[in-house]
């Protein structure tokens, strides 16, 4: 069946261009396809939406088919156990990881994962193991501060002025 991401709220992400790079490539070999499954329920009215990916029955890819046809060979191969931290919701995990490390904010993150607390405290306490060391960006920051101090209003001058 179709139905909204869970909580019912859908959420937009910046689309990187090695991702929209993929996606056309993958469109060009496999064009969308259009599916009717019922919504929200198994006998719920029917939808036709049209699908980027598909089983090789050209039908909507069932999220347990793919864990035990794809997912869980993957694992096998390159030797991960399987559980709950390696399923695929570790992707999800891997996708904050990667904006954290890059310096993404908290509350961007937030928006972007669906959380409902308008605060972003829950992402912040959810993630916070994933968030990186900030010992080498402290130290690199402080330097280029120090080094391009003249170029810059954060500079130590900015300190005694105040």
């Amino acid at each position: 069946m179709f139905a909204p991401p869970r909580g019912g709220k859908t959420r937009t992400v910046p689309l990187p261009e090695s991702v929209a790079r993929s996606l056309d490539q993958h469109i060009t070999q496999q064009p969308p396809t259009s599916v009717s499954l019922p919504w929200r329920s198994v006998d719920g009215s029917t939808v036709t939406a049209s699908v980027l990916f598909r089983n090789v029955e050209g039908r909507a890819v069932n999220r347990a088919t793919f864990n035990r046809v794809a997912w869980s060979p993957a694992l096998d191969t390159v030797g991960v156990p399987h559980g709950r931290e390696n399923g695929t919701h570790a992707l999800r995990h891997f996708y904050v990881s990667v904006l954290l490390d890059e310096g993404e904010s908290i509350k961007a993150l937030s928006e972007y994962l669906g959380h409902h607390d308008p605060d972003p405290g829950f992402t912040l306490r959810t993630y916070t193991h994933l968030m990186p060391s900030s010992e080498r960006r402290t130290r690199d920051a402080v330097n280029r501060t120090f080094e391009d101090g003249s170029k810059s209003d954060n500079g130590p001058m900015t300190a005694q002025g105040a």
